[in-house]
């Protein structure tokens, strides 16, 4: 099939473009289709225009126009749609029914069958809630959300939440394919044993969950394990890691920013903050835990998210101990590769990491199975038949 993905954004900074489409394409391309990119690089203007092939799949940066901001939106649009039609694609897979690619699959509709993808909810209890948008915009994205999902020929959704509330809207449920993120495995490096310091990890964008809960969880830990170390890699939306810095300090923990990942690196601090990483360099952080916390909140936008990060560590084979909800609970067998906990029960969170510190060969074989069975469910190549079966529905029934 000739396929066409039309994103809201580019493939920087945000991550559902670069962690979610391309992965998917790549491994369409490899069953045989051929698939290219449409970019809106709004966020990255760096990009706009430019074009290239990137693991067989074509990624095109549409050229951004000048003009007033509204005109701008339109044109940039248009551009989007053109290009689309030039291309004369068997399939429209549009990802998120929000902003640009919300727009195309409108311009597009009447012409080509267009598959719609969510990977979060955008509207009011999603990411309309948690970002400053204006508020004509808010209801703006709102309506785009439920008329793109209401009308595409097919949807593909990341989570089972998402699930459900697609099929609230009307038409037939089989027009609703499950396709949850995939990981991307990379080189796992040995954990550092013998006499350092047991670590906890928090690889996080911080927005899922209270940072004031998640502090009360690692002070209940310290205090059944004084020797205990914090390593954060990661940095929130909204600057949320620097309240945790100060909950630290305010504790009298001592707090190293920016340390290599190294067992011996500032070895007096309790908590080290690397701040964000390059993904080539994960491997390297991860390889210093003794067990990874996961912490997520019991809310509408946590429920319909399916976490690239925490199937990132699961492949990783970081032993997780992480909240119960949503598709965490899908990601983690428990006790098998990974321990859940009831949501919001922090004596159980404080539990359960605990024995995990004092159990390493526990961590082992959790740890062992986590990869082999993140690897084997979630790996794109495993996926790409869910989009395919949704591509061939949506032909069918145009």
């Amino acid at each position: 099939m000739r396929i066409v993905m039309i994103g809201p954004f580019g493939l920087r900074p945000r991550g559902t473009m670069s962690v979610r489409a391309l992965p998917l394409a790549q491994a369409l391309v490899a069953r045989g289709h051929t698939v290219t990119l449409l970019l809106p690089p709004w966020q990255n203007p760096e990009d706009a225009g430019r074009v290239w092939d990137e693991g067989g799949v074509h990624v095109e940066n549409i050229a951004l126009p000048a003009g007033v901001p509204g005109w701008f939106h339109w044109r940039l649009t248009a551009a989007l749609a053109r290009r689309a039609v030039a291309l004369n694609p068997d399939v429209v897979h549009a990802f998120k029914p929000k902003a640009y690619a919300g727009l195309a699959h409108l311009a597009l509709r009447r012409r080509f069958p267009v598959v719609v993808d969510a990977d979060d909810w955008e509207g009011y209890g999603g990411w309309n809630d948690l970002n400053p948008y204006p508020a004509l915009l808010k209801w703006f994205f709102a309506w785009q959300e439920r008329w793109g999902l209401a009308h595409a020929a097919a949807v593909t959704v990341a989570s089972r939440a998402l699930q459900t509330l697609v099929w609230t809207m009307g038409g037939p449920p089989e027009r609703v394919f499950y396709l949850p993120n995939g990981c991307i495995p990379r080189p796992a490096l040995p954990r550092t044993e013998g006499e350092r310091r047991p670590t906890l990890l928090l690889y996080t964008r911080f927005f899922e969950y209270d940072v004031e809960r998640l502090w009360r969880i690692v002070e209940g830990v310290r205090a059944r394990i004084p020797n205990v170390r914090l390593w954060v890699v990661g940095k929130g939306f909204f600057a949320e890691e620097e309240s945790l810095l100060a909950l630290a300090r305010a504790a009298g923990w001592q707090v190293a920013k920016g340390a290599l990942p190294s067992p011996d690196a500032d070895p007096d601090a309790g908590l080290v903050y690397a701040g964000l990483v390059p993904p080539e360099d994960l491997p390297a952080h991860f390889a210093q835990a003794d067990v990874a916390l996961y912490p997520f909140d019991d809310t509408l936008l946590n429920r319909t998210k399916c976490p690239v990060k925490l199937l990132d560590l699961l492949a990783a084979g970081v032993p997780v101990v992480a909240d119960a909800v949503g598709q965490v609970a899908e990601s983690i067998r428990h006790g098998e590769t990974g321990l859940l906990v009831p949501p919001g029960d922090d004596a159980a969170f404080i539990d359960a990491i605990t024995s995990l510190l004092r159990d390493a060969s526990l961590r082992q074989s959790l740890g062992e199975r986590a990869a082999c069975d993140a690897r084997d469910r979630f790996a794109w190549g495993t996926l790409a038949p869910v989009a395919e079966a949704a591509y061939r529905y949506a032909c069918r029934i145009r």
